[in-house]
């Protein structure tokens, strides 16, 4: 529990994170069994066994159910990584604010998956939602950005808001280290998660996450050949 936040407070947010997922996990399960276009609020809504208001509680639109999935994920990694304690080294943070949001993700690759099946099927809301990813990878960059005081508009007096849609000013202004971090962090993510898809049988998902941070950390060096571990 975070200081200062009532129990409560995470019992609250533990059933708003149930409610979107189970809310995302319909509509991804009826968008493949009937195709997107054929899915509407009401029937996603009833499929995960809420009102249509509560739907619009969460997303904007129906497409939004598609496209943004894991903002409020992304949202909750760039505030670990600014309430991260002072010491490690950023990948360090950057690499547990994400373990944290990963804990459940050997029981979600379905539904991942079925999400993917349905973006490759659904040209326009795959581009939608690589801007939704884009826009996400710069407010951690901003996030990492603040924690280590590299260049972050976060800092600046005049900076634009945290979600402002001033993105080439936000790049601007932001040095490359936070960017390449946040970019490296994302594809770390979707490395690990493909990796382990095909390979359920041989390791768990978090041991596979755990190397491959390991990897980075220690700059990607090549790793030694068969040949050379049996010398």
């Amino acid at each position: 529990m975070v200081e200062g936040v009532p129990a409560e407070g995470g019992l609250r947010e533990r059933k708003k994170r149930a409610t979107r997922a189970a809310l995302v996990e319909a509509a991804v399960r009826l968008a493949v069994e009937r195709g997107v276009e054929n899915v509407t609020v009401d029937a996603i809504s009833a499929a995960a066994g809420v009102s249509t208001r509560t739907f619009f509680n969460y997303f904007d639109s129906r497409d939004e159910v598609f496209v943004m999935v894991g903002s409020d994920s992304s949202d909750r990694v760039c505030r670990a990584v600014l309430a991260a304690p002072p010491g490690p080294a950023p990948l360090e943070v950057l690499r547990d604010a994400l373990a944290a949001e990963l804990e459940e993700v050997e029981q979600q690759q379905e539904v991942w998956r079925l999400h993917a099946e349905v973006l490759r099927k659904a040209p326009q809301l795959l581009a939608r939602r690589i801007g939704a990813h884009m826009a996400d990878e710069l407010g951690l960059a901003e996030a990492l950005a603040e924690r280590i005081g590299a260049g972050s508009p976060l800092f600046a007096e005049d900076r634009p808001a945290f979600a402002s849609p001033e993105d080439e000013e936000r790049r601007r202004v932001l040095d490359l280290y936070p960017r390449l971090l946040a970019a490296v962090g994302g594809t770390a993510v979707r490395v690990a998660v493909e990796h382990w898809s095909v390979r359920q049988d041989q390791a768990r998902f978090t041991d596979v996450f755990r190397e491959t941070f390991e990897h980075l950390a220690a700059g990607l060096p090549e790793p030694p050949t068969t040949d050379d571990r049996r010398s």
